[in-house]
This record gives C-alpha cells, sequence and structure tokens, in this order.
C-alpha cells in the first residue's frame, strides 16, 4: 500500500507539471476561465437556436449541470489514456516505466488525478458562469452534501476503470492513438443523458445508455443539486436517490473490473507480440 500511494502522489505531481507547465501561470489561468465559459456558450447558443426556449425554464438547469459535469469525462478519459503514449511517443521512456518497481496502475490513475484536478478548475468555472449568468437555481443541504461527496467518487472511480482500460486499447492500437480518449469521451456524450434524455436515441440505442455508469452519476448529481422539486428527464422520473446510488455503486464497481482487467490482458498482449514500446511516428 506504501508503494501503490508513493506512485499515485508521485505521478499526479508528475502529472500536473505537464499539464501546467506549457506556459506562464498568468496565461494558463487566462486559459483555464476562458476555455469552459467558450464551450458552454456553444451549448447555449445550440439550446436557443433549436429548443427556442427561455433560459428559466426548469429543464436549462439539468442540460447546464449535465455538460457542465461532463468535461470530468473527457478529461479524465483523455488524461489516463494518453499516458503512455506520452511517455512512448514524446519522452521515449515507457521501456523504464516497465522496469521500474512501481504498479502500472497507479501510475496510470495518478496521472489521471493531474487532469482531474484542472476538470475540476473547469467544471467550477462552468458552475460559477451558470450562477452568475443564468441564476441556476443549485441548492445543497447537509445530507445532500454526503449524498453529492458518494456520487461525485463514485463517478471518478467509474471514469478511472474506462481510463484505465483505454489504456490498455491505446497499447494494442497501431494508428490513431491519440484520439481514442477524446473520441470515445465524444460518443459517450450522446448516450449518457447528459443534454437530453435516453427517450430521444432510437429504441435499440437505448440500453447501451443505462449500461454507462456515467448515465447515473449525471442524474444523481442533478437531483441533489437541483433538488427533488426541480424538473426531470424522464428516464429515471420513477427511481429514488437511493436506487440511483445502489445501481451507480454496481456499475462502478463493474467499470473498474473490466477496466483493469481490459488493462492487464492488452498489456499481457503487447508484451507478447512486441508492440509495448513500438512507436507510431505520430
Amino acid at each position: 500500500m506504501r508503494t501503490i500511494w508513493r506512485t499515485l502522489r508521485t505521478a499526479a505531481w508528475l502529472g500536473w507539471q505537464i499539464e501546467s507547465n506549457w506556459t506562464d501561470p498568468f496565461l494558463f489561468m487566462i486559459y483555464s476561465v476562458v476555455k469552459p465559459i467558450a464551450s458552454v456558450l456553444i451549448l447555449i447558443l445550440m439550446y436557443k437556436v433549436v429548443a427556442r426556449a427561455d433560459f428559466t425554464h426548469p429543464l436549462f438547469a439539468y442540460l447546464y449541470l449535465g455538460n457542465a459535469f461532463y468535461i470530468y469525462v473527457g478529461a479524465v478519459l483523455t488524461g489516463i489514456s494518453q499516458v503512455l503514449i506520452i511517455d512512448r511517443e514524446e519522452y521515449g521512456i515507457l521501456k523504464y516505466f516497465y522496469i521500474a518497481p512501481i504498479p502500472p496502475e497507479a501510475y496510470l490513475v495518478g496521472r489521471g488525478v493531474a487532469r482531474m484536478a484542472t476538470g475540476t478548475i473547469a467544471v467550477a468555472i462552468t458552475l460559477l458562469f451558470g450562477l452568475l449568468a443564468f441564476r441556476l437555481p443549485l441548492q445543497l443541504s447537509g445530507r445532500g452534501g454526503m449524498f453529492f461527496l458518494i456520487a461525485m467518487i463514485l463517478g471518478m472511480l467509474a471514469m478511472i476503470g474506462l481510463g484505465v482500460g483505454l489504456a490498455g486499447a491505446t497499447l494494442m492500437a497501431a494508428r490513431h492513438v491519440w484520439v481514442i480518449g477524446e473520441a470515445v469521451a465524444g460518443a459517450l456524450y450522446l448516450f449518457c443523458g447528459a443534454v437530453f434524455p435516453l427517450e430521444v436515441l432510437p429504441a435499440f440505442l437505448r440500453p447501451l445508455g443505462y449500461a454507462l455508469p456515467l448515465t447515473y452519476w449525471l442524474e444523481s448529481l442533478r437531483r441533489v443539486l437541483l433538488g427533488p422539486s426541480a424538473a426531470r428527464f424522464p428516464t429515471f422520473a420513477g427511481w429514488s436517490d437511493e436506487q440511483l446510488l445502489l445501481t451507480l455503486s454496481g456499475m462502478t464497481l463493474l467499470s473498474l473490473l473490466l477496466g483493469f482487467g481490459l488493462y492487464r490482458l492488452a498489456e499481457r498482449k503487447a508484451r507478447q507480440h512486441g508492440v509495448i514500446d513500438r512507436e507510431t511516428g505520430y
């Protein structure tokens, strides 16, 4: 456990150095503020043009929160899945990583923690912008605070499982490994109820949404922040808060088991085929 904790801590520090040292602190802060606001303005424009609804409509807050917290998904999935590729393609140190006496999965998770930190900054700025510009009716009681904390922890663990699984997939991919995390995060955006209910999807695609832990995670967060009286998507209208949290717990455990299992399998296959330190030239 001491080795795992030391690996997590050191990898997180290394990841933060890589994420934040590409420019001076002032420009980094400007980028951290402008990027999330620009992305949410795109969504707001789409909402205004397509839905033609007022920003005071009860479902606008539901949509806004789903989009805001989904920032974590892109950050964590991309951050973890690209770790091995960055170390292999840019720095050429992947072979040394594998001979180091550290748990590979702990290193991947630690590097992903740095992206969680930058994602937290973006989510906080997006929520603050929503509060100031659109008066989002957010509320968080004492019991709701504990529910929110549990849901956040479970959601992060689920994303870690997905990210580690994608890291294994990048080891085996021959081309276009840089876009795997972003492509998967972009695809899942359509299937987890981030901005529209699953009922909008064709009937044969809806089971995919129900099979994603992110679907239950976003619903749990929106419920606790908007309260029981807020308008909701019809997808889980008949579900209680406890049912959502219990389902999210099971889906998170499944995500961790499958993600880490897939990574182990992909790593073993990569060793057998001698492609762990193969450089694509991209």
